[in-house]
């Protein structure tokens, strides 16, 4: 059976991407650092406070849910912020299925800096910015893409964001966000039009996935007193079905090196059955 490996993939859009792969067919390897329910992790978005509650989500939990829609799940724990685990972990992948079929580039760095000013914000922070959200997503490209160009086929999604393009409307905390955030998806954002070219005759895509607003757990555990309210967001399932899409459609081939706007596409190709109401 076809695998693909998501990243961030314990809980929100990482969650539900994986879960639609696996009712399209794909067995998944699922990528993420909480194992159980429960483990405490940093997830404040800002230096001046800390937060360590545990948030709802885990690399179990997903794997139980992959299983009860008939595919084979596999926990490969990683931390985007430590390369050679992130190698570590693919590597193993390879390994034992000897090619991965579809890559989400899911993941992101969550803790202090995502919603700072940059006068707030160690240097250190906008380095985690970078190695997670842009140099991980690459070091699992590099090792992916081979295996891909060999077989003929296969599918590479990088989870953008409208921060890569546009302007915030206002100063990080009070209604926009931080600078390591908008520079670190601004460099990922650009790899899908570069890799198109370099892919381009060999089957394999390249495609950005701008999710739009989601109501992820995190989401609707800390981003409340920065102004985005949780209940405004759309179900991560919607992200979750235009990956699924994108991966068992030959017609993604037209959205190679473009960005898909997940929420747009899901509603104009009903791809989620109650959504919109």
């Amino acid at each position: 059976m076809a695998i693909a490996l998501v990243t961030g993939a314990s809980r929100g859009i990482g969650k539900a991407c994986a879960l639609h792969l696996a009712r399209a067919g794909y067995d998944v390897a699922l990528l993420a650092r909480t194992v159980s329910e429960g483990e405490a992790r940093e997830h404040s978005s800002t230096v001046h406070r800390s937060d360590t509650t545990p948030l709802p989500g885990s690399l179990d939990t997903t794997a139980d849910l992959v299983r009860a829609a008939g595919a084979r799940a596999e926990t490969v724990p990683a931390d985007l912020l430590d390369r050679a685990s992130v190698q570590a972990a693919v590597d193993l992948v390879l390994e034992r299925h000897g090619r991965v079929d579809v890559l989400v580039n899911n993941g992101r760095y969550i803790g202090p800096g995502h919603m700072d000013l940059l006068l707030d914000t160690p240097v250190e922070l906008l380095d985690a910015h970078l190695e997670a959200n842009v140099m991980a997503p690459l070091t699992l490209t590099r090792a992916v893409l081979p295996g891909m160009i060999a077989a003929g086929k296969g599918l590479i999604v990088n989870m953008t964001s409208h921060v890569a393009w546009a302007d915030p409307p206002a100063a990080a905390g009070n209604g926009g966000w931080g600078l390591g955030y908008a520079i670190s998806k601004g460099a990922l954002h650009r790899a899908a039009g570069v890799l198109a070219h370099e892919v381009a005759g060999t089957g394999v895509l390249v495609v950005n996935v701008s999710p739009g607003f989601i109501a992820t757990e995190r989401m609707a555990a800390d981003m409340g007193t920065f102004g985005f309210a949780a209940s405004a967001g759309a179900p991560p399932d919607v992200v979750g079905a235009a990956v699924a899409w994108l991966a068992t459609h030959d017609e993604a081939a037209e959205w190679n090196g473009k960005t898909l706007s997940a929420q747009k596409f899901c509603k104009e190709h009903q791809l989620l059955a109650g959504w919109p109401a």
